[in-house]
């Protein structure tokens, strides 16, 4: 197996079945979760940079279900799509009136 030297982006993220998290779910195997811990993912969404080794893919292979995996222009593609995407929403403002609250 040839394997190109670059670095991977990993995503932990949400389950198929809607529950977050990765410590608290029943059914989330102790090797899964040790698996996470070695890759450095202890919480949903964060992200990682690791370098594309055979012992990762290994260790992804047993954990393809909870993450993403994306290459470095993927993962900046995507950052940039998201900050575009917040710079677009407006701020929410509360404006109170005395009359609501007497």
């Amino acid at each position: 197996m040839v394997v190109a030297a670059f670095r991977i982006y990993l995503t932990s993220v949400m389950r198929n079945d809607g529950k977050i998290g990765i410590w608290g779910i029943p059914g989330t195997r102790r090797l899964h979760r040790r698996t996470l811990e070695a890759l450095r993912l202890r919480k949903c969404n964060r992200t990682v940079v690791r370098w594309n080794t055979p012992t990762v893919w290994g260790m992804l292979q047993q954990v393809k279900r909870l993450v993403v995996i994306e290459a470095e222009d993927m993962y900046k593609a995507r950052e940039e799509k998201e900050a575009n995407h917040r710079a677009l929403r407006s701020s929410f403002s509360c404006k109170s009136s005395p009359s609501l609250f007497s």
